[in-house]
């Protein structure tokens, strides 16, 4: 005869399981220290080595949650302690002679023949610290003892060792009935009904007596234990109900340690252990003969009885919370529909708004939602109480006392819809070519701020251009193409929009492949695509220098007078093409897609997320969209390679020209001269006389 040794049970808590407690107790619980129902799991399918685990995760206040399939119901009490005091003070010795008493009396009322999940009781006493996140916690597995010599034990023997294949194959079917039959309850514990040959039944264990045959029952229980000679911790309570109840009628019962694993996509219980017990004396079954002594406390990840403690402080931060949050949408985009959809790139890019208007705002909210972290607002204008309604991030608290400055504002309140973004506000008068700088105080302010636009322009990956005035794109276009960054721009008219992204001028990606695309207007003449580094800026189709278009306008000229749905339209695309462009193998040096002939409809799509346009030129009074690329335009006052490089060798004074003279930019790129060679031809074209 063996002396039986039971496997303990190892609680595991999931991380969801202390974030739906502390919710409860912040807006539920309260200073309440009552106790509280909760539920664990436990399976009987581990793979050999794992300790017996019951498990506790986010459902476990919800009584009407599902099953992990064939898992194991196991009732349990929660008892939250208000201070850590009262947690350390708590009456051990009481708290499980309570929780075993429970079960005690669930034997003698027979609760447990109807509800066998009963004898599988638990208890968690705990005391959340939440200013720390640090989660005090000891489990009680409330087991009811048995007197020496109550019953002997024959040594443990494999199921496949005593039972046909058949016979095993039939207790598995009958076991999956019971599992349908209510939530992890009936199939915990439940009587076999055997005969010699017959096929093994399982059955509800409150059949016990009609399965009872000359003193003989076979019962069956869920064993999460993995031990090749030990049955595990719900055996306990299962032998206390035997000698509690049946002593007198059974005076044989042997136990099934039922345990069902799937391995490698098969389906084995030949694995559980049979034991014999022998039930030396009857026992009497009275109310009267008192509860038997409990253990049960769970030991420590030091091996001694004692509480443990989880530091939850990094995972249950609510900014932590939220960030986890934000990502989820985009890993399940890359979990299940784009495998190579690169998150990582998308998030540390930094993005440089200038202007948070109508465009900044819409522009700001869809990087949110796309996981860029890093966004820095540009604008000089402060929130004025026809905003709100159009520009997302503000209020109408903003606009009272002469209005918040509108870059600062808009930074608060992206961080107040997400602390997890590194975003700040600079108030910033962009100079704008043909606004004349006086010398003195305000020269110098100028030059401020146009070191203060390089040094952004410099930290910064992408620089969005979504200024009122076109004038105001052109120091950080020029500025951006010297400093090789990607530049995204989007203009509005009242149902009309532009989205285009700039030539490239920064390094091509490691791991890019040559390219075939046009670099010039007559390669692209022969149908070829447009390589990014060769696409046009916002300034690339004009033939003169911008100049101050700020005055002697009427209101509705000095107003941004647009359809409203028109600059979330564009916001949208502006950030949709971005994205593309980072996931495109060449990143900003990929080539611009077309719609011309319908060519869009049939391009290979080679950034994950499609098509990598130059430019989106939308039409809202046809709902129509094109997709037109064009090649830099080598005198262009803003991207040309002359204007470039004048400034980056003469600086501050170049720029102090292209200010104060409105025909200078024209003088440099060789403009005023291409007007002057037009005017002489139309003079040739129009002279009556052909003698000179």
């Amino acid at each position: 005869m063996a002396s039986l040794q039971f496997a303990p049970f190892s609680s595991v808590l999931d991380h969801g399981f202390w974030h739906v407690l502390t919710r409860k107790k912040l807006e539920e619980f309260c200073l309440s220290d009552e106790p509280r129902t909760i539920h664990g799991t436990y399976s009987n399918g581990d793979q050999q080595g794992l300790p017996s685990r019951l498990s506790i995760d986010f459902n476990a206040f919800d009584s009407d949650t599902s099953m992990p399939h064939r898992a194991s119901f196991a009732p349990g009490t929660l008892a939250l302690k208000n201070t850590i005091d009262e947690f350390k003070s708590a009456d051990k010795k009481k708290v499980i002679e309570d929780a075993g008493k429970q079960i005690w009396d669930d034997i003698q009322s027979g609760a447990v023949l109807e509800n066998p999940s009963l004898l599988s009781r638990f208890h968690l006493l705990t005391f959340a610290d939440l200013k720390k996140y640090h989660y005090y916690f000891w489990f009680a597995f409330p087991a009811l003892t048995t007197e020496e010599g109550s019953f002997e034990a024959g040594l443990p023997q494999k199921l496949g060792d005593l039972y046909s294949a058949e016979q095993i194959s039939a207790l598995q079917s009958s076991v999956d009935v019971l599992v349908s039959a209510g939530k992890g309850q009936q199939h915990s514990y439940f009587v076999i009904r055997s005969a010699a040959g017959s096929p093994l039944q399982a059955d509800c264990l409150s059949t016990w007596q009609s399965a009872t045959v000359n003193g003989s029952l076979t019962v069956g229980f869920s064993d999460p234990c993995t031990l090749e000679q030990n049955p595990g911790w719900p055996m306990r309570n299962l032998v206390a109900l035997a000698l509690a109840k049946w002593c007198g009628v059974v005076s044989k019962l042997r136990v099934v340690c039922f345990r069902d694993r799937t391995r490698e996509g098969k389906r084995e219980t030949s694995h559980s252990l049979v034991i014999d017990l022998t039930f030396a004396t009857p026992v009497a079954s009275s109310k009267s003969a008192g509860c038997p002594k409990i253990v049960g406390w769970e030991k420590n990840e030091r091996g001694k009885l004692g509480p443990r403690m989880v530091n939850l402080s990094a995972s249950m931060d609510p900014v932590k919370l939220a960030e986890s949050a934000v990502d989820l949408n985009l890993k399940l985009m890359r979990w299940r529909l784009m495998p190579s959809l690169d998150l990582e790139k998308i998030a540390a890019t930094r993005c440089l708004l200038l202007g948070s208007g109508t465009l900044g705002c819409n522009v700001a909210h869809n990087l949110l939602a796309w996981g860029v972290r890093t966004i820095t607002f540009v604008d000089n204008g402060k929130v004025s109480y026809s905003n709100p309604v159009r520009q997302t991030l503000f209020n109408f608290e903003d606009c009272i006392n002469g209005g918040k400055p509108k870059a600062q504002c808009a930074a608060e309140s992206l961080t107040r819809r997400f602390p997890g973004v590194v975003t700040r506000g600079v108030s910033l008068s962009i100079p704008m070519p043909g606004h004349t700088v006086a010398a003195g105080e305000e020269e110098e302010k100028v030059r401020k701020d146009v070191a203060t636009l390089e040094q952004l322009v410099d930290e910064h990956d992408v620089v969005y251009l979504l200024m009122d005035t076109r004038e105001s794109r052109w120091l950080p276009t020029m500025m951006a193409a010297s400093k090789g960054k990607l530049v995204m721009n989007a203009a509005l008219g009242f149902d009309t929009y532009v989205v285009l992204r700039h030539g490239f001028r920064g390094p091509k990606p490691s791991g890019s492949t040559p390219s075939s695309a046009a670099s010039s207007v007559d390669e692209a003449l022969t149908g070829k695509l447009i390589a990014g580094g060769a696409l046009g800026c916002y300034f690339c189709n004009d033939v003169v220098a911008p100049g101050d278009s700020t005055r002697d306008r009427t209101l509705d000229q000095q107003c941004t007078v647009t359809r409203p749905g028109v600059s979330m339209i564009a916001a949208a695309l502006a950030v949709e093409v971005m994205v593309s462009v980072l996931q495109h193998p060449d990143g900003g040096h990929a080539a611009a897609d077309s719609s011309a002939n319908d060519n869009h409809l049939t391009a290979p799509l080679i950034s994950p997320l499609g098509l990598v346009p130059h430019q989106i030129r939308g039409f809202l009074s046809r709902f129509q969209t094109i997709l037109p690329p064009s090649v830099a335009f080598r005198q262009c006052t803003g991207c040309s390679e002359v204007v470039v490089k004048r400034y980056e060798s003469e600086g501050f004074s170049f720029l102090l020209q292209a200010f104060n003279s409105p025909t200078f930019l024209e003088d440099v790129t060789g403009l005023t001269q291409m007007h002057a060679e037009t005017l002489d031809s139309e003079v040739w074209e129009l002279s009556d006389s052909e003698e000179f």
